[in-house]
């Protein structure tokens, strides 16, 4: 359709990269957002909050934070399955720390099959004592978190960055 009576379209719906009927439903809540990101190098966890010159990051954790902070080893991925959530667990523990008790999980346009590295990291956080509404049948098993799947030394390496994370917070 063209001419004036044409209606535009936001940027970055256009683009691909917003759902914005999914994140006025996140928003009405008025609860703040857990937001989980996963790239082609890292898994990205922020607790967000709605404001009106634009959302406020008030904690982040990333893959790459394990490594820097926790001694989580350089050359194990920063977005596998015991990644995510060990991620997910870190930012709950500094969210519990900062005091912010509940919020809301955020995937954005992440595909949402269940037991995927997203829902990794929402396992983290409720492990860690935020309070997230989820369904128990999409959190990945506890064998898949501890990188029994991958080899051995990953279980022995999540165990050890789980303590210095509890310690840390």
């Amino acid at each position: 359709m063209r001419g004036t009576r044409r209606r535009s379209i936001f940027r970055r719906r256009k683009a691909g990269l917003t759902d914005y009927r999914r994140r006025l439903k996140l928003l009405q809540g008025r609860k703040p957002r857990a937001v989980v990101r996963v790239s082609n190098t890292r898994t990205t966890c922020q607790l967000v909050d709605w404001a009106a010159s634009g959302d406020l990051v008030t904690i982040s954790m990333t893959g790459s934070d394990l490594t820097k902070k926790f001694g989580w080893p350089e050359d194990y991925s920063k977005k596998s399955v015991p990644a995510s959530y060990l991620v997910g667990y870190a930012l709950g523990k500094a969210a519990m720390a900062k005091g912010s008790a509940e919020a809301v999980l955020d995937i954005g346009l992440a595909a949402s099959s269940p037991g995927n590295r997203v829902f990794s990291a929402l396992k983290g956080m409720v492990d860690a004592g935020l309070d997230i509404p989820h369904g128990d049948n999409v959190l990945p098993d506890d064998e898949r978190i501890n990188g029994a799947h991958i080899s051995g030394d990953i279980a022995a390496a999540v165990e050890s960055t789980k303590t210095k994370i509890e310690g840390a917070y």
